[in-house]
């Protein structure tokens, strides 16, 4: 058995650039997060339109349901891979996750 620093393994990163860049694993990563977009626009809290707060933009600027219009999938590039996140663009998106978790929770549901 070598001794530890007698072994080198040299990977070739064109080729596994190729691979992980390819339009088979790419359509996979946007399948899974397809499917988490679909799972966080699914469980996203929408609220009571009916709910008198809805009517004073001070207290509650937007419309019921517009966290849940909000989320959608943006890609994004690496120096190996492309991924693809499932992102909130509504302005309340951070305290609307900050309660809940809805993008965690829809995460864990899509593994």
């Amino acid at each position: 058995m070598p001794a530890k620093g007698q072994t080198t393994v040299e990977f070739n990163d064109k080729f596994f650039d190729e691979i992980m860049k390819s339009a088979k694993v790419d359509s996979l990563c946007k399948q899974k997060a397809e499917a988490v977009l679909a799972q966080a626009q699914a469980t996203a809290p929408v609220g009571d339109p009916n709910d008198p707060a809805y009517s004073d933009p001070e207290k509650h600027p937007g419309r019921p349901g517009d966290y849940r219009r909000g989320l959608q999938i943006k890609k994004v590039a690496h120096a190996h891979r492309n991924t693809y996140m499932v992102v909130g663009t509504d302005a309340k998106t951070m305290f609307v996750e900050s309660r809940t978790g809805n993008l965690a929770r829809a995460l864990k549901a899509a593994k």
